[in-house]
């Protein structure tokens, strides 16, 4: 199973790997530049159209599971592919690949510096990044414009930080615009679909690096699944920023119960109940918990943000914190949807960038 990494260098001239051809990811993204003009961010369709058309996959300790392949038997197929993993069970395992490396990651790559020359391909890239937004609030319910506003000010303001995630539709978005460097990294559950993992997961981040903010990103739904923790933190004094998406749903739920089962909407909206189905579900109670009086219950700092341009000073606010937590409630609309989405059993080619 093992692949010296010197044999890369003769394939890759043998190949022509990263040369142009038919399958690369520009005739697919131009293709499709109406769509991601219409849904967002061009950089989400051009990367899984990217991996459809690509003749050359360098994978680094991927499991090739579901939730990245899609279709299986459909999954790159026009790609010779190099993995690289320390298991060696985990090589070949889904996927067959052309390649195999079994090394550390960090070891390997150096190793591949050495025989890499560095080039630019203009065609990879894609012709239009423009971004078209748009959001329409379900009610009258004040709420942020957009999601994405969060996650460009905690960009903006942390630039040495430490980011957790719960799982639902905070989790894919922070996956795709936060900003991840050498002094900022990402931890997530990946696909286990945790939920509750974030707060915990950041408190733990925070008390192993003292030095550096740690913020915590969770839906509503999510953060009351371990919310008990706050008295960890407090006892701790773990300055954790914990931002609560709160769209009042199961949002990713939904969002799939929206797309794939025609809005039979069941068991994912946290405010019904008694009044609900008493009312028929013309009545529902305000949202419960107040998550601003809670996480001051436990001696944490709650604030909450109804409006985009009080995100900022939210964030500001929590900085000045530093042997407290602090729980941030974003308003979010109901109705916001995280994109692309791929429906079960379907392939890359077969994202849905707008409903």
């Amino acid at each position: 199973m093992r692949a010296p990494v010197h044999c890369l260098q003769k394939w890759w001239k043998n190949t022509g790997a990263g040369s142009d051809n038919d399958h690369g990811a520009r005739r697919h993204c131009d293709k499709s530049s109406a769509v991601y003009r219409k849904s967002g961010d061009a950089r989400r369709l051009c990367t899984n159209m990217a991996v459809s058309g690509c003749d050359l996959l360098f994978s680094i300790g991927t499991r090739f599971n579901d939730r990245i392949t899609g279709k299986l038997h459909e999954f790159a197929p026009h790609a010779q592919i190099v993995h690289i993993d320390i298991d060696t069970a985990s090589i070949s395992r889904n996927i067959h690949v052309d390649i195999p490396i079994v090394a550390d990651a960090k070891e390997a790559l150096t190793k591949m510096t050495e025989y890499v020359e560095e080039c630019e391909n203009k065609k990879m890239a894609c012709a239009d990044r423009g971004m078209e937004r748009g959001a329409s609030a379900s009610d009258e319910t004040a709420c942020i414009d957009e999601p994405l506003d969060i996650i460009e000010e905690m960009n903006r303001q942390f630039d040495d930080a430490i980011i957790t995630t719960d799982v639902g539709q905070h989790m894919m978005l922070v996956s795709q615009y936060a900003e991840i460097t050498e002094k900022k990294q990402l931890v997530m559950s990946g696909g286990l679909g945790t939920m509750g993992y974030g707060f915990p997961a950041a408190i733990g981040a925070q008390i192993g690096n003292p030095e550096k903010r740690v913020i915590a990103v969770s839906g509503d739904g999510g953060m009351q699944m371990n919310i008990q923790e706050f008295a960890t933190a407090v006892l701790e004094e773990t300055p954790v920023i914990a931002c609560v998406f709160n769209n009042t749903y199961l949002g990713m739920v939904r969002q799939w119960q929206k797309l794939f089962y025609g809005k039979r909407y069941g068991m994912t909206n946290l405010r019904a109940g008694a009044l609900s189905r008493r009312t028929d579900g013309a009545e529902f109670p305000e949202y419960t918990p107040d998550f601003v009086k809670l996480a001051e219950s436990y001696g944490a700092k709650g604030i909450r943000v109804t409006k985009t341009e009080e995100i900022s000073a939210a964030f500001e606010e929590a900085k000045k914190n530093t042997k407290t937590p602090t729980l941030i409630e974003f308003i979010i609309d109901p109705e916001e949807m995280v994109y692309p989405m791929i429906k079960p059993g379907g392939t890359l080619e077969d994202m849905i960038m707008d409903c």
